[in-house]
């Protein structure tokens, strides 16, 4: 069985130290892909934008600075739990977002209770079995079809 965990959350997009804008920003958890959290940003003009990356790196980057490569998450004051900054980078391209942290803990809590972290390597080989399972099946319909 495939379940899902959405949130809505309004982010600062971070233009520059002078110009920034709030947008819309699409949080997903899947428990077909356990490990993984989405964000879908829809800037202004431009088509939705999906990044995905580990929940564990959210988890993680809400409470102190985490990440490595192309996602770093870091509270926006290490003595206050009030802001969450979310960096992504592509090559020498990177936009920053500000995320009020209560709604990221919500929705964090919201995915535990449908999968708790350190148990997604569970429902991924459960998933995977399925899935085979389900194969089997149909190849076994087709051909005697």
């Amino acid at each position: 069985m495939r379940e899902s965990v959405q949130a809505e959350v309004m982010m600062s997009f971070l233009v520059s130290e002078e110009l920034s804008f709030r947008i819309p920003v699409e949080l997903r958890y899947e428990t077909s892909d356990p490990y993984a959290v989405r964000l879908t940003f829809h800037l202004p003009g431009d088509a939705p934008v999906t990044w995905a990356f580990g929940r564990e790196l959210l988890v993680d980057g809400v409470g102190r600075p985490c990440g490595e490569g192309d996602v770093h998450i870091a509270p926006a004051d290490t003595e206050v739990l009030g802001e969450v900054l979310i960096r992504l980078q592509v090559g020498g391209d990177q936009a920053l977002f500000r995320s009020s942290a209560p709604p990221l803990v919500a929705f964090l809590d919201r995915t535990d209770k449908l999968v708790p972290l350190g148990q997604e390597g569970a429902l991924a080989d459960f998933d995977a079995h399925l899935d085979e399972a389900l194969d089997r099946i149909l190849a076994e319909e087709q051909s005697a079809g």
